[in-house]
């Protein structure tokens, strides 16, 4: 018997052993959760209540940490220094350079723990949802960091004119420069800002896809397996999907990483002289 024909008896069996609709594959509507407003364009929806949680969360937790400071750390007080030497070292000093970096650590320390916080909570109980698998919120994040780019851009070269000049590089013939300066600006103004959001957005909307795949199939085929093999298949793939939770929360620090550090990537080259 070919594979093809043991992979078609197996779905046969598992569509089979739960009725007429068989098992339902997540998919992009597992993403939409409205809590007020159904299916209104101003629905209030579930990752909206997220971000509201963990704005609270952080403020609850680092300005209670920072009240009461005391030079033996509490394992709390611990944990806030150490999150604020990773982002002001790594992140800021050493990507913006200890010249400009200060004045820029509160969004990248905000941008770092917002987004850690709201990935984290998509392997939380009873939140399970990663808030910016919405694209709504990486590009509200992503439009922040643009403004505060060219900001500074233009009040580096004193002015828009010379701003959008300094993307053309010296040196070009003239009849390179304009080819140069449409691929430049269609670079820094369109491209940068849809990569920063979407590669954020990407992952944690893949991540979780795998993640549910892994724990509904499971349920379905030790609920509804009609024999002992669809049974054990249903306890194999929720023992994957707890070793993947795992590799997720690792995913999420590094999307918390990576979005931090394009955002001062990008702020070092508004503040360079060179660019």
């Amino acid at each position: 018997m070919s594979p093809n024909m043991v992979s078609a008896d197996l779905v046969t069996t598992i569509v089979a052993s739960g009725g007429e609709s068989g098992f339902e594959t997540p998919g992009t509507g597992n993403f939409w959760w409205p809590l007020i407003g159904g299916d209104s364009n101003f629905a209030f929806t579930r990752p909206a209540l997220a971000v509201l949680l963990s704005v609270a969360l952080i403020a609850w937790f680092f300005v209670g940490a920072t009240g009461k400071l005391s030079i033996v750390p509490t394992k709390r007080q611990f944990l806030v220094e150490g999150t604020y030497n990773f982002v002001r070292n790594t992140l800021g000093r050493d990507i913006i350079g200890s010249k400009d970096f200060l004045q820029f650590l509160p969004l990248l320390f905000t941008l770092f723990t917002l987004i850690l916080v709201n990935n984290v909570f998509g392997i939380i109980p009873f939140v399970q949802y990663p808030t910016f698998s919405r694209l709504g919120f990486p590009l509200v994040l992503t439009v922040i960091v643009y403004l505060t780019y060219h900001a500074v851009g233009i009040r580096r070269k004193h002015g828009i004119v010379k701003y959008l000049g300094s993307l053309i590089p010296p040196g070009l013939p003239g009849w390179l420069k304009p080819i140069m300066f449409f691929l430049e600006f269609l670079t820094y103004f369109v491209i940068r800002p849809l990569t920063l959001a979407l590669r954020l957005m990407g992952n944690m909307l893949a991540g979780h896809l795998m993640l549910l795949v892994f724990i509904l199939g499971g349920e379905y085929l030790l609920l509804h397996g009609g024999n002992i093999g669809l049974k054990g298949a249903g306890v194999l793939s929720m023992g994957f999907a707890v070793g993947m939770t795992f590799f997720e929360l690792l995913i999420e620090f590094l999307q918390a990483f990576i979005f931090t550090l394009l955002a001062a990537l990008y702020i070092s080259e508004a503040v360079s002289e060179h660019h």
